[in-house]
């Protein structure tokens, strides 16, 4: 098999698109960089879904920890403590044995007039139920993040807003929340990178890859078995989690110098030729 027909038969496999076996011997080079490089759609769909929902909902929470109210600031602390105390391995575990629990029917809610039934079996499901535990776990991270950001917002900002007459709502958007992220851009980066790497842990927590539909890690593992050389698929699964690692860096990289677009050190002096003159 050429390498543009095992990109053909493999290319989607991780999502159920192509050859509905893997390859059980003959493994050439191309099967792993296909393979794993399939692997990744996983990966980042991990990635991109708990950061763009934990995203809101950290900044919740650092609002919620940063509030004079006991009622907001005491949930959002022990919150934050239960998912940045604990192994995320073992959080994995946890929300899988907690959702197997649940009735395979499903739940039924009498409303009175009508009686529906909400259907459980799909959060036990790999693009559910880990989802839910990646989200809630970088959204503890992130919202301690934000929440040291939000402590670290110059008095002098918002003094200056309240004389502009900035204040509720408008003085958050305008001025607090900019400010709050431009703090905490750097230190959220990291955090963006460490989920991308957490989701590797997926499939080997207890969700189980179905019908071999794993991940990245998934298939270099896979074919590290079968072949019994490790140093061909790992390194492999390295060099794509280092290409996308940069990326990371690379658009996050962008967003930090749009939001500090406004100061002073971030304006490069355009280069004047001048003429000397000789006497």
């Amino acid at each position: 098999m050429t390498c543009v027909e095992t990109f053909q038969a493999y290319a989607l496999r991780s999502i159920g698109l192509g050859e509905r076996l893997l390859p059980r011997s003959d493994f050439t080079f191309c099967d792993h960089v296909v393979l794993i490089g399939s692997g990744l759609i996983w990966n980042l769909y991990f990635a991109i879904c708990a950061l763009a929902l934990g995203f809101f909902f950290a900044t919740g929470i650092a609002l919620a920890r940063n509030s004079a109210n006991l009622l907001l600031r005491k949930p959002a602390e022990w919150f934050t403590f239960v998912f940045r105390g604990s192994p995320l391995f073992i959080q994995f575990f946890l929300f899988y044995e907690a959702f197997t629990l649940l009735p395979r029917a499903g739940i039924d809610l009498n409303l009175g007039i009508v009686e529906i039934n909400i259907a459980t079996s799909w959060i036990t499901r790999a693009w559910a139920g880990a989802l839910v535990v990646l989200f809630l776990n970088t959204s503890a991270y992130s919202g301690e993040i934000f929440y040291g950001a939000l402590r670290s917002v110059p008095k002098g900002d918002l003094e200056a807003a309240d004389a502009y007459g900035f204040s509720g709502w408008r003085k958050f958007r305008r001025i607090t929340w900019p400010t709050m992220l431009r703090l905490a851009w750097p230190a959220y980066t990291n955090e963006a990178i460490f989920l991308f790497h957490a989701t590797t842990l997926v499939f080997f927590s207890s969700f189980p890859a179905w019908q071999q539909k794993g991940d990245a890690l998934y298939y270099a593992s896979y074919l590290a078995d079968k072949t019994f050389n490790p140093f061909i698929a790992y390194p492999v699964l390295a060099v794509y989690f280092m290409a996308l690692t940069l990326m990371i860096i690379w658009i996050f990289g962008r967003v930090n110098r749009r939001l500090n677009s406004h100061l002073p050190s971030n304006t490069r002096a355009r280069i004047r030729p001048r003429l000397f003159p000789m006497r």
